[in-house]
């Protein structure tokens, strides 16, 4: 599979100036339209055998008609840029030089996109097609709703692949999973007083206080799992109701961020929270939220704010192909580590159980941050492995 290295290096060229039309096509979450039509167009380029936009405006492109469905998938939306004056660059000029490609976007990540469609035309030139289908996805809508694009493909497009590579960031290592999380609030409630006599309310504020140091103290006793690691509560955000700035309040709300590591679930961490409310003594509600997006398209779709845990154990038929599809490209063997943060794969294997597994160039320290990039060098060894792995996990499961 050597040889898939040797012709992404010669498509380096190719390769950098499509990654810099990804970055060029603004796309925030909900504004996909412009990037979603530049990799409809360089997909037919390369030779594609198909190219669909669903409803929700995901970008499916198939290579291949074989038995085994192959799906390899970057989120395409971005974040914005946030203080402007912290970027050396434009973020979205799309530059490069001979090492990186600058801008938003760039690790987080529409380098595994650029990746994957040259993979493809790689796939196809050298003859590496075998009895599989290849679905190159780009997702939208995932920095607002990690899994949102393919609860969408697999509940509304019908489209349950029996593999997943998750192209978001690695650093060109092979990851098998990552913490969930759950995000919700707690409302505490009170009674409204004026106050130059606040002994006639009851303030829900002070009741949230003594809620949140029993989070605190939650949060340092929460299960250490010895790959994924802790899981972590943060509470993230606090408002609070009141007729004026001279009354006291008579509702309280938080935010909380809940990672969960493995064997934590949804139910075991609203378990937790509210044995914490017990220990603080007050009464308080837990309140489930749910996401609503918009898409480009028009479409509404909703999903739960709860991301599944998933890890695959290094043995794992998907994670040994990936093993073996880096040996046979860069003859050595791989850093196998997880994901810090939450990627579509919260759905594909932590709802539906899909084996899958991650590999990216880019490194995650760049994603949401100012100066993003990414190393050219990435993108070809990254395009070079995806045009080797289908096949490679074929010879795998024989």
């Amino acid at each position: 599979m050597k040889e898939t290295l040797k012709r992404a290096e010669e498509l380096r060229e190719d390769i950098v100036k499509f990654m810099s039309a990804l970055i060029k096509a603004k796309s925030l979450s909900g504004q996909e339209k412009e990037v979603i039509e530049v990799i409809g167009n360089e997909m037919e380029k390369v030779g594609f055998d198909e190219v669909k936009v669903d409803g929700l405006g995901n970008i499916i492109g198939r290579i291949g008609d074989g038995k085994t469905k192959i799906a390899m998938d970057a989120h395409i939306d971005v974040v914005d840029v946030g203080n402007p004056d912290l970027w050396d660059k434009d973020p979205f000029s799309g530059d490069w030089d001979d090492e990186w490609v600058y801008g938003r976007g760039a690790s987080d990540q529409k380098a595994g996109m650029a990746s994957m469609v040259y993979g493809m035309k790689i796939l196809k030139e050298l003859g590496l097609l075998d009895d599989f289908t290849v679905y190159i996805t780009g997702t939208v809508m995932e920095e607002a709703c990690d899994g949102l694009p393919w609860r969408y493909i697999v509940e509304v497009d019908k489209l349950k692949p029996d593999f997943v590579v998750i192209t978001e960031p690695t650093s060109l290592r092979v990851y098998r999973g990552h913490r969930g999380r759950v995000e919700f609030k707690v409302r505490t409630t009170g009674l409204s007083a004026h106050a130059s006599a606040p002994e006639r309310g009851d303030n829900a504020v002070y009741k949230m206080a003594r809620i949140v140091l029993e989070l605190e103290k939650l949060n340092e006793r929460l299960k250490v799992d010895p790959f994924l690691g802790k899981g972590t509560l943060v509470v993230s955000q606090i408002e609070s109701v009141s007729p004026s700035v001279n009354a006291v309040p008579d509702q309280c709300t938080i935010h909380i961020d809940r990672r969960l590591t493995a064997g934590e679930t949804k139910e075991s961490a609203f378990e937790e929270v509210r044995d914490a409310i017990k220990r603080a003594g007050v009464e308080a509600e837990i309140i489930e939220l749910e996401y609503e997006g918009h898409a480009y398209t028009g479409e509404v779709y909703k999903a739960e704010k709860y991301f599944p845990t998933w890890v695959f154990p290094e043995d794992h038929l998907v994670v040994r192909a990936a093993k073996n599809t880096y040996k046979k490209v860069f003859e050595e063997d791989p850093v196998v580590d997880k994901w810090t943060f939450s990627t579509n794969g919260v759905v594909t294997a932590g709802v539906y159980n899909i084996p899958t597994v991650g590999f990216g160039p880019g490194d995650e320290e760049f994603a949401h941050a100012p100066n993003e990039k990414v190393r050219i060098d990435h993108l070809i060894k990254a395009a070079a492995f995806y045009a080797a792995f289908p096949k490679t996990l074929l010879e795998s499961m024989k």
